[in-house]
């Protein structure tokens, strides 16, 4: 099977590239600019600047699956408008104009990596496919906007969609919170933490379990024209998160028991209260659907992984 990956040089598709190599798949990949570090098993095409207009034609010659992780997750600019204009160019537009190329190409499948903000930021009951999409910023809005445009596209053509909104996902060189809670577990000795009393849920996903989510989505025939929840299938909240991370590093932490709403309040004088009311807010996602319509289950514990982290960081 061909298939073109967009988002190549991004944390998960690194991991991705390596397990659809060692699965025999025939790789291509669309490109800004020629990278070395790709293996020389990938053929790149190169495309220069994402506007609206670009020809994907060559690329897409005898490709049987697209999976499109290219994405822009932050737009700096203060403007509310121009942000969400951003985030359209490149979540929206350039998604639906590869989409609508690969229809015309005859490619079969076209997987689309969304996010679990399109269902919301936050729950009190763990979300569902079949939940009313609520997302709450730019970012979010665009990666709706654009599930919308290829469902539509799925109706009026022979492509099929298969749409992936996964929740956190971490692992070795994982960017953001996350990496950065790595780093601090990393340390000879991790500074104390004011999180001894986050009494949340939230669901994580693994890049392993992602990633071997991602190509069953490209081979099931069962995932055609469907929305998917991933998840780790471990709910936990953010206090025991920071423990099992200190278990896989091997060190002593200290979370010191100071109240949600305090921190919350301490926040909103710096200026980042939304931050600290996502970061302690719930939220779940039940990934049934994989298992009875897919048979998947994810292949690796959150134990598990995050020891390969803390190994891959020593």
């Amino acid at each position: 099977m061909k298939i073109l990956l967009t988002g190549a040089t991004g944390f998960i598709s690194k991991k991705l590239i390596q397990e659809l190599l060692n699965k025999d798949f025939e790789l291509s990949t669309i490109l800004r600019n020629r990278v070395d570090h790709c293996p020389n098993k990938v053929k790149q095409f190169v495309v220069g600047d994402f506007t609206r207009d670009i020809d994907y034609s060559n690329a897409l010659i005898g490709i049987d699956c697209v999976i499109h992780l290219a994405g822009k997750a932050h737009v700096i600019d203060k403007n509310k408008a121009s942000v969400l204009d951003g985030f359209r160019l490149i979540n929206t537009d350039l998604t639906l104009n590869l989409a609508r190329q690969a229809a015309v190409a005859g490619v079969n499948r076209f997987v689309f990596l969304s996010s679990i903000r399109v269902n919301g930021n936050q729950n009190a009951e763990p979300f569902l496919e079949s939940d009313d999409p609520n997302p709450q910023e730019p970012y979010a809005i665009s990666k709706h906007e654009a599930e919308q445009g290829l469902f539509k596209l799925a109706k009026e053509t022979d492509l099929e969609v298969v749409i992936i909104r996964p929740p956190l996902v971490y692992g070795a060189n994982a960017p953001g919170n996350f990496g950065r809670l790595m780093s601090w577990a990393g340390k000879k000795h991790p500074m104390p933490l004011p999180f001894g009393l986050v009494g949340n849920s939230r669901s994580l996903v693994a890049i392993d379990n992602l990633v071997d989510f991602i190509i069953t989505c490209v081979t099931h025939k069962n995932a055609a024209n469907e929305v998917f929840l991933v998840s780790d299938r471990e709910d936990l909240s953010t206090t025991q998160l920071l423990r099992k991370i200190a278990k896989a590093f091997n060190k002593k932490i200290f979370l010191l028991s100071v109240p949600v709403q305090l921190i919350i309040f301490m926040a909103g004088f710096l200026g980042r209260k939304a931050d600290a009311i996502r970061l302690f807010s719930s939220l779940q996602v039940d990934s049934s659907k994989a298992k009875e319509l897919l048979n998947w289950n994810p292949k690796i514990t959150m134990d598990k992984q995050l020891l390969k982290i803390a190994k891959a960081q020593k």
